[in-house]
């Protein structure tokens, strides 16, 4: 079982000095916060001075306000208030600007290349009775509260805030606990199928 303790991932200054980023998971895991060459990435930003957003032309993200109460963004001119645990889709190459009417937030931010994969987030609450698994192409990552996470017959390894299980569909782990997980899921974009032309006898 993979987890991804967030303790240990090293902040990132944003592009444009905004803020800072956690970058939990992204494919090729070899690309970095700055230099773009990957096709989706999974990180939590601190968000700590109004301003506008770094840009990523030709993605699409998914951002979710996971501490702080609130925050209004400016999306190509149109006003969006994000209020915590509620995912929130828009153009990753948008004019995006934030204002921060209640102090810092923390987003959860989930940005895939258009054609590629597509990101979603969902929220869920936990349960100490019914085990929540985290499949192939899923993170599971606990947002508040307590929680274990287990595979096959594997000791529960305790997980800490923010920190990240890595899904697998053989062994699937499981999350145990109480509180809130986000689960993040990165869907491979099928190719449409092309229609063959016809040919003139």
């Amino acid at each position: 079982m993979e987890i991804i303790r967030f303790a240990e991932l090293k902040p990132e200054p944003w592009r444009n000095g905004g803020g800072v980023t956690r970058q939990l998971a992204s494919h090729p895991g070899t690309a970095s916060t700055q230099d773009e060459a990957w096709d989706w990435r999974v990180s939590i930003a601190d968000v700590s001075k109004a301003g506008d957003f770094s840009t990523f032309p030709g993605m699409e993200r998914v951002l979710t306000v996971v501490e702080g109460e609130l925050l209004l963004l400016s999306v190509d001119g149109a006003e969006h208030p994000l209020e915590k645990y509620r995912p929130f889709r828009f153009p990753g190459g948008a004019s995006t600007h934030a204002s921060l009417p209640t102090g810092d937030i923390r987003g959860l931010n989930v940005i895939t290349r258009s054609g590629r994969f597509k990101g979603f987030t969902s929220i869920i609450e936990l349960s100490k009775k019914r085990a929540k698994p985290i499949f192939e192409g899923q993170l599971g990552i606990l947002l508040q509260g307590q929680a274990t996470a287990a595979e096959g017959t594997e000791e529960p390894e305790a997980l800490g805030r923010y920190d990240a299980v890595v899904g697998s569909d053989v062994d699937t782990p499981e999350v145990l606990g109480r509180g809130f997980l986000a689960v993040v899921s990165i869907d491979p974009v099928e190719d449409e199928p092309v229609e063959d032309e016809p040919h003139a006898e």
